[in-house]
């Protein structure tokens, strides 16, 4: 894949998830990782993208955006900002888990995310005791959750999801057939082909998109680096 392609790619599809929100995690403060977890939690649902991004912002308008306010504001409150959201479908469900998750969270925590990662021994340990914090935070949510506190959290190694394996299998940026882990060969494509100003965080999610919103559904012809693609469909 030629620089200028990779540039192209992060430039056009890797902004990160946590700076569509307007969230900070780089300096590590408690209180921004916490609402990226809270967004985790709402975008690891199958609905669109727009309407998380919809139902945070009703989070934030309603300041509800700590452990202790969403058990302060309970199930009917979140159910209201939920359906103000448009998260309809799932609002009675995930009131229930966040619910569910804070108390846990508290009582094993004191409410702090920053405390399982300290208390952590590996980053497997890590996602262990993420999701033991209930349902509502399952797999696809600590992958999400993990993935934009790559270099933020030292123990934050969650292993790329099938979209950006796909993406990245289109592109040819990894061998299903090396030694190499997935995230080791990813790795270490962008260390020779980083583009200033961005971080590997960009390139994974540049590769998320591309695989969410083009190659799963044959996009072809739109795509933004078709040209570099192994693997081209017509939907």
């Amino acid at each position: 894949m030629k620089g200028e392609s990779v540039q192209k790619l992060v430039e056009t599809l890797g902004e990160k998830y946590s700076d569509v929100l307007g969230i900070n995690l780089e300096d590590g403060r408690e209180e921004e990782i916490f609402k990226w977890f809270l967004a985790s939690i709402l975008f690891g649902a199958p609905i669109t993208e727009t309407s998380v991004i919809k139902t945070y912002r009703c989070f934030e308008e309603h300041n509800v955006l700590s452990p202790e306010r969403i058990l302060e504001v309970g199930w009917d409150g979140l159910v209201r900002i939920l359906d103000e959201g448009s998260y309809t479908r799932y609002d009675f469900k995930t009131a229930d888990k966040l619910l569910e998750v804070m108390r846990n969270l508290i009582e094993k925590y004191g409410g702090k995310l920053t405390s399982i990662h300290n208390k952590a021994s590996s980053p497997q340990e890590l996602e262990r005791e993420l999701k033991s914090l209930g349902k509502g935070v399952g797999d696809v949510t600590v992958s999400i959750f993990l993935r934009e506190l790559r270099g933020v959290w030292e123990k934050a190694k969650p292993n790329p999801t099938s979209l950006v394996v796909l993406a990245a299998k289109n592109l040819g940026l990894i061998d299903e057939k090396s030694s190499k882990s997935v995230l080791q060969q990813l790795e270490e494509f962008w260390a020779e082909h980083a583009v200033a100003g961005k971080s590997f965080v960009n390139f994974e999610a540049a590769l998320l998109r591309l695989g969410k919103n083009y190659c799963r559904r044959a996009k072809c012809r739109v795509c933004p680096v078709k040209v570099e693609c192994l693997n081209p469909r017509v939907a």
